[in-house]
């Protein structure tokens, strides 16, 4: 079995937490940032769309709903 290389993984647990951080914060201009035009995982897609729901961050859901998916 090959283990997971983090270091290829574009959203690594410190680029997200960071992304969660500037979406809880309402940072969009960080948040524009740290979004790349690589694909997420759904569920991290979801989760932080949620995040920005909570915080009621309007334009932050749009960057976030327009991230697309990995398959």
């Amino acid at each position: 079995m090959e283990a997971n290389n983090t270091d290829d993984n574009k959203h690594g647990i410190g680029h997200f937490e960071g992304l969660k951080t500037a979406i809880v914060n309402g940072e969009e201009e960080l948040v524009k940032e740290l979004l790349s035009d690589e694909p997420m995982l759904e569920i991290e897609r979801s989760y932080l769309i949620d995040l920005a729901y909570l915080n009621k961050h309007h334009t932050i859901i749009k960057l976030l709903k327009a991230i697309p998916v990995k398959e």
